[in-house]
């Protein structure tokens, strides 16, 4: 009967609840898994500590993010109608756990146990943790929907920014041996960090599964009229399932639209590093030393965060499919500047890269608004989850294509600005294929809206309806304070350190 607590019907918010509190226990999940992000800290060290490859320390990250779009694919549904509750803290369980399994085979050199354990069992609920305030936040903000899920999903970009810096230290404090200009640390430090990740993290994601609430049937905003959505031209206020959603012709344009977006942006990110070194190249020397480097990813890392929220909110006023052609037009116009004009400044240099990585993090952040708008908010988190597909199969492509292109030029080291050329371009000619697919898209036909009917418990609908009652909101109390200094403070810590390393690029 514990476990009956995690059941939707025990989180329909009371009348007075404050809507602010859903963006911070969102939070609370995506700056735990963005974490993700941040295996680069002690990759070098497992290398070191299993005598492995860096193909076979990297596969771990690999069947993570896999595991992250099969797993939302697969259980998207069941995120929907359990709730986001129950969901959160399964993801909890199954993140947490794959880092203490992930541990001891580190503990006990035993490779497979952490392929299984931050790989596949970590990348469930990498899936799971994704996906599960989405729809949850949607409900809650039908009037700012881009604004919302950009606050949540920004997380997922600020975790790495997080845990990079906070792994560092820790690996200092367990291993006296540290080199923090390799970031060589001995394989039970790197055991002793997963367990303390593991148990952080547990203990945050639960706080937000605590906290996390769903609006009761006919909740509205006070002043939103549910009719004004009507208005604009994209925007249904009709619902289809995700099943029917992936009968549509919207669904596949716009897994197509994300899966370009994203390759693009991967197509920088994999490479970050070593590409500015290699474009301000001087025979054997770059002008861009190591740490500049560092703090060059540090900042696509700081323009990723705040292009998730900036764009996104910015979907709100200028509509979903507008601001995705800004996304892939503009980003056909930057890339080719990249290509040819990249090499003249390392600031322009910089800037181009970081506005591209803005739209790949604002493709992110700006794709489950989307969805709503065009499918409604019945199923929108296992719509969502199936779509996520299109990220899977992106974070394969883009460094396949990069690298190969790459590998065809010569040793790495020894590029330069030149050699990335073929690469960028192509990059071009894929960001062109999306944004041709985002002008196809169109309303969705009525053949695939669900029949209306009123929600029943267990959750299948939370739509808001016009019959439906407005909830005035309490004044802020201590429980809304804290809970925004519970993420802000981590968030925080994270964006300072980013910026310190940036600015060793200038």
């Amino acid at each position: 009967m514990t476990l009956a607590v995690l059941d939707r019907r025990h989180t329909i918010a009371k009348p007075g609840f404050n809507r602010w509190l859903i963006p911070p226990a969102a939070l609370a999940v995506h700056l735990c898994i963005g974490q993700a992000y941040a295996t680069s800290v002690y990759k070098a060290s497992l290398v070191q500590h299993f005598d492995a490859s860096l193909t076979q320390i990297g596969i771990i990250f690999s069947i993570a993010i896999v595991m992250l779009g099969v797993s939302a694919a697969v259980f998207g549904t069941w995120v929907d109608t359990g709730g986001p509750r129950r969901a959160m803290a399964t993801a909890a369980l199954f993140w947490s756990g794959g880092f203490l399994i992930g541990s001891l085979g580190i503990a006990s050199d035993q490779l497979w146990l952490v392929y299984l354990g931050y790989g596949f069992i970590g990348g469930i609920g990498l899936g799971i943790g994704y996906i599960s305030p989405v729809s949850t936040l949607i409900k809650w903000f039908p009037d700012r929907p881009g604004l919302a899920t950009g606050m949540a999903i920004m997380g997922f970009g600020g975790g790495a920014m997080i845990a990079s810096p906070l792994s560092a230290k820790l690996l200092g404090i367990y291993d006296d041996d540290f080199d923090t200009a390799t970031g060589l640390a001995s394989g039970s430090a790197v055991a002793k960090l997963f367990v303390t990740l593991g148990l952080v993290y547990l203990v945050l994601m639960l706080f937000g599964a605590w906290l996390i609430r769903v609006p009761a049937d006919g909740w509205k905003p006070e002043g939103f009229d549910p009719a004004s959505v009507k208005t604009k031209a994209l925007v249904t206020t009709a619902n289809v399932s995700a099943a029917n959603a992936i009968r549509t012709p919207q669904f596949w344009l716009l897994w197509v639209v994300l899966f370009c977006n994203v390759t693009a942006g991967i197509g920088i990110l994999e490479q970050a590093a070593p590409m500015i070194q290699d474009f301000f190249r001087e025979g054997s020397t770059s002008t861009v030393g190591a740490a500049a480097a560092a703090g060059f990813v540090g900042l696509l890392s700081l323009f990723n965060l705040s292009g998730r929220f900036i764009w996104s909110s910015t979907s709100d006023v200028v509509g979903r499919k507008n601001i995705y052609v800004g996304y892939l037009g503009i980003g056909i116009v930057l890339y080719s500047f990249l290509a040819f004009q990249g090499s003249s400044s390392t600031i322009l240099f910089a800037l181009l890269a970081g506005v591209i990585i803005s739209f790949y993090g604002g493709g992110f952040a700006t794709a489950p608004a989307y969805l709503r708008d065009l499918f409604g908010t019945y199923q929108v988190g296992a719509i969502h989850g199936r779509l996520l597909t299109a990220w899977a199969a992106a974070g394969v492509a883009g460094p396949l294509i990069v690298n190969g292109f790459l590998d065809a030029q010569g040793e790495p080291g020894k590029l330069n600005a030149g050699d990335y050329r073929a690469a960028l371009l192509t990059m071009v000619g894929i960001l062109i294929v999306g944004f041709v697919a985002n002008l196809l898209i169109r309303p969705v036909a009525s053949r695939f809206h669900e029949e209306a009917k009123t929600p029943a418990d267990g959750g299948s609908s939370d739509a808001v309806v016009e019959s439906g009652h407005d909830v005035a909101v309490d004044k802020a109390g201590p429980l809304l304070v804290i809970a925004w200094i519970v993420v802000a403070v981590p968030l925080a810590y994270g964006i300072y350190e980013t910026v310190v390393k940036a600015a060793d690029l200038f």
